[in-house]
């Protein structure tokens, strides 16, 4: 491997396009080849990386020489393709997004391909990496004596248009619990150190996209949600999650409670949307509530500013793929595992499959 990281990216979408941003602030990394089937993304791509080979098929891309790794951050239903190809061409070192995959009968083709896949694979969970939550993941257990009550609330922004309307259906994107809040549900995993048993959820469309058609379809995704999941070590968790709140002051709240006391992230949603309303986003913050004092302590968490405008998920892109290329480069596991990304995507489906039938769903 030369002395730079070389990334071939699948898919320049939204997110596809926060990649290519974030990894141009990257010492020693570039992005050697791009292949993005649309046109009107495969011009904006261009533009964040200029010097990438345009590829017009995923075997173009994977026959680039000098690629070291690979981003996929394609639409969601065609992650388990892509992941069987590239598995059979050439298994390079990979960063795929979420969700891992959608359809439930999918989970053993993953797990079969995985067993084999000789190079190390990377799951995009990037809100593990939003200061604010890596600050709380810091002291959550010293602050709360161990944590026995969790609760995330994202109470943000409808879907945004994607090409091909692929995330205004359930059969695209899997549904909104395994599309959306797969990162809820790593976050629960990695902040309780225990894995899920029991979910229960109550969700449905209430407001968003009811007078959109496609092709003589009226979208079916979710937009609102409740989800209660018991873990095996004794603690429980809640997601609530409402897609009609974008005039929130804060995108994403998590609150864990043990017998010591409370601690608190609070985190605005994408600097973007607040600059287009001619304001300043609040600083994201920690605060924690010791039992045994008065009052809470409050902290700021500030953001580099260079990374907010480079996406939206405040600087956790950037921050992830520093550790990927540590692991491209060798001497590094992922932190974020197949594994983890299978477990987050079977809670998602689970938690639709309980608020359709109103009751709760085993998951061991």
């Amino acid at each position: 491997m030369s002395n730079t990281t070389n990334y071939g990216i699948i898919g320049c979408g939204m997110m596809g396009r926060e990649h290519l941003a974030n990894i141009a602030l990257l010492d020693g990394a570039r992005v050697a080849a791009i292949f993005e089937p649309d046109a009107a993304m495969a011009t904006q791509a261009a533009q964040i990386a200029p010097g990438a080979a345009k590829c017009a098929s995923l075997e173009d891309l994977l026959a680039v020489p000098e690629l070291d790794c690979l981003l996929v951050a394609s639409p969601n239903h065609v992650h388990v393709a892509q992941f069987e190809h590239i598995a059979k061409v050439r298994p390079l070192p990979m960063l795929m997004e979420k969700p891992l995959f959608t359809d439930p009968n999918d989970a053993q083709r993953i797990a079969n391909i995985g067993k084999d896949y000789p190079a190390p694979v990377w799951i995009g969970m990037e809100y593990r990496y939003m200061p604010p939550i890596a600050a709380f993941l810091d002291q959550s257990n010293d602050v709360t004596g161990g944590i026995t009550m969790l609760s995330i609330r994202e109470h943000r922004f409808p879907f945004l248009p994607k090409v091909g309307n692929w995330n205004r259906f359930n059969r695209g994107s899997g549904g909104t619990l395994v599309e959306k809040c797969c990162h809820f549900f790593d976050l629960m995993r990695l902040i309780l150190s225990s894995e899920p048993v029991r979910v229960m959820a109550s969700g449905g469309q209430d407001v968003n996209h009811l007078d959109e058609v496609y092709d003589g379809e009226t979208p079916d995704i979710w937009d609102a949600a409740y989800v209660i999941v018991d873990f095996a070590n004794g603690s429980r968790a809640m997601l609530e999650l409402c897609m009609y709140a974008e005039g929130s002051e804060y995108q994403e709240e998590v609150s864990a409670v043990g017998p010591l006391g409370k601690i608190e992230a609070k985190i605005p949603g994408p600097t973007r949307f607040w600059a287009a309303a001619g304001r300043n986003p609040p600083v994201p913050k920690v605060i924690c509530s010791p039992r045994n004092q008065a009052g809470p302590v409050e902290v700021e968490i500030p953001v580099n500013p260079q990374l907010l405008t480079a996406g939206d998920h405040n600087g956790s892109t950037f921050y992830q793929h520093q550790r990927f290329i540590e692991v491209v480069r060798g001497g590094k596991v992922p932190e974020v595992t197949l594994s983890d990304g299978l477990v987050a995507v079977k809670m998602g489906l689970a938690a639709e499959q309980s608020a359709k039938l109103g009751k709760s769903v085993s998951l061991y």
